[in-house]
């Protein structure tokens, strides 16, 4: 089942709502508990260094009827940043990198979302870091509706993109000694998101 499932072959007679779909519309609170937003960077040319960001905040308006019409909207707090290291969060957190003193949250709201076909699609949207906005495409994938023990009603997407860091004034670096960089300019960005219903 997709939230955003479409077919292009579609007859009169199949273009009637889908109540599977259409009963997911509503808007969602992102749970944090059972969420991830991570990102990987590349460090020294060689190994992948993975961290994540421990407190966040984030709403859904999705639309079964009419997709395109589904919101999203997230933020971030950057002094959460955790990558395993405390010397390395404690660099990541300085005025080398995020200045979390001076900009505390990373946001993301939506501007579009586009049906790529069974449950993929694609959200577009407005990231900001250390106050520079730039463009954001987000590629998810929808895993499913489910109603937890507890009585709420779930659902799932997991959800991967990349940008520069460059882009947002994130240049801090070093020179090798074997040539290259120490931190790679391109970031890979991966969520998993489970959302609640709101009652």
């Amino acid at each position: 089942m997709s939230i955003f499932s479409r077919n292009d072959t579609r007859t009169a007679a199949d273009t009637a709502v889908n109540p599977e779909l259409a009963a997911l519309t509503g808007d969602y609170t992102i749970d944090p508990a059972h969420s991830t937003i991570g990102f990987t960077a590349r460090h020294a040319m060689v190994t992948n260094v993975k961290g994540s960001f421990q407190d966040f905040t984030g709403t859904l308006r999705l639309d079964g009827t009419d997709p395109a019409r589904s919101t999203a909207s997230l933020d971030v707090v950057m002094d959460s940043i955790d990558t395993g290291n405390a010397d390395r969060d404690g660099h990541l957190k300085s005025a080398d990198f995020f200045k979390t003193d001076e900009f505390p949250a990373m946001t993301f709201r939506s501007t579009g979302v586009e049906a790529l076909g069974g449950d993929d699609y694609r959200i577009t949207g407005d990231l900001t870091i250390l106050g520079t906005t730039r463009p954001l495409a987000i590629d998810l994938e929808f895993n499913g509706a489910a109603t937890d023990p507890f009585g709420n009603e779930r659902v799932g997407f997991e959800g991967k993109a990349e940008i520069l860091r460059s882009e947002f004034g994130l240049t801090w670096n070093a020179a090798l000694e074997t040539g290259g960089v120490l931190v790679s300019d391109k970031i890979k960005l991966n969520f998993d998101i489970s959302a609640i219903k709101n009652a």
